[in-house]
């Protein structure tokens, strides 16, 4: 008897397990019938990468590169150093031109001047300043030269507004070839040094016999600069090479035997020296001697 109940206990337990096979393969078959599973989880985390990856994009995008905390402490305090010497140089070169143009830049100084242009290459500024000073009393007169142009053109200062008024009345006249064209200026002439004008006779002599050329490049050395000029304007007396650390250009003041050879120079302003076009205008100062160094103990 014991044997027949074990069997049919067996017996039973076959049943049971049969039916928890069929009831484990019912999902299984449902989620065969709706389609792959293995695909919907690959594509539900496919769909959440995208996702976390776009908003870490964005936030990516709102991040300043240049931010102190993204610079390396060794070459955050290298850009601040070079920041602060630029800006030391700068401030100082300010302060440079400040003290230099701060006066001619005044409202007063810009009134009594104006711009004339359309001016013959054959007038110099004798001549110009003869003209309008039967206007009133004249404080300064710079003539310069459009290296595109075959004209000239100046700005000239008055004593007062007055003066500078009645000069409008004579654009229109005719010197040399062409009508002037006189307007009021928008700036005002940069003064120089009181202390290099001619203060004789003689130096006024050699002011007409010199001229001062600028933004000649550094490479041009100043036996180039004579040759330049001798080869083509006539015998040089004098001549003095600027540098300037500050400046990539050169200047120079150079002094002719003839006052002719200076007025032909002046036609040479716009023609490439080195590899930069030259300005040349006539200088309001003399190349004086260089006094002498006193001797070394």
């Amino acid at each position: 008897m014991a044997v027949v109940e074990n069997s049919g206990s067996l017996g039973r337990n076959v049943e049971n397990a049969k039916k928890g096979n069929l009831e484990e393969e019912k999902p299984a078959a449902a989620v065969n019938r709706d389609g792959n599973g293995d695909n919907n989880t690959d594509l539900q985390n496919g769909e959440i990468l995208k996702n976390g990856t776009s908003d870490l994009a964005e936030i990516l995008s709102k991040l300043n590169p240049m931010a102190k905390e993204f610079i390396p402490p060794s070459l955050a305090n290298r850009s601040s150093e070079n920041r602060k010497g630029r800006n030391k140089k700068y401030s100082q070169a300010k302060r440079k031109l400040n003290k230099k143009t701060g006066i001619a830049q005044s409202d007063d100084v810009i009134r009594n001047t104006i711009y004339v242009t359309y001016i013959d290459q054959k007038v110099t500024e004798e001549v110009l300043a003869g003209l309008f000073l039967s206007c009133g009393p004249i404080v300064d007169c710079r003539m310069c030269r459009d290296p595109t142009s075959a004209l000239r053109f100046a700005f000239i200062e008055f004593h007062n507004e007055e003066a500078a008024k009645a000069a409008l009345n004579l654009s229109g006249t005719i010197l040399g070839f062409y009508p002037l064209k006189v307007v009021p200026s928008k700036t005002a002439i940069a003064p120089v040094n009181p202390t290099l004008l001619p203060k004789s006779d003689g130096e006024r002599e050699m002011c007409s016999r010199t001229i001062y050329c600028a933004n000649i490049h550094k490479k041009v050395t100043q036996a180039g600069v004579k040759l330049f000029f001798e080869s083509s304007c006539g015998e040089i007396r004098r001549l003095r090479l600027l540098k300037d650390s500050q400046h990539p250009t050169q200047s120079a003041f150079v002094e002719f035997t003839m006052a002719e050879s200076a007025t032909a120079a002046l036609n040479f302003s716009g023609a490439v020296l080195g590899s930069l076009p030259i300005r040349v205008a006539p200088s309001k100062t003399p190349v004086r001697r260089r006094a002498p160094r006193p001797a070394k103990h």
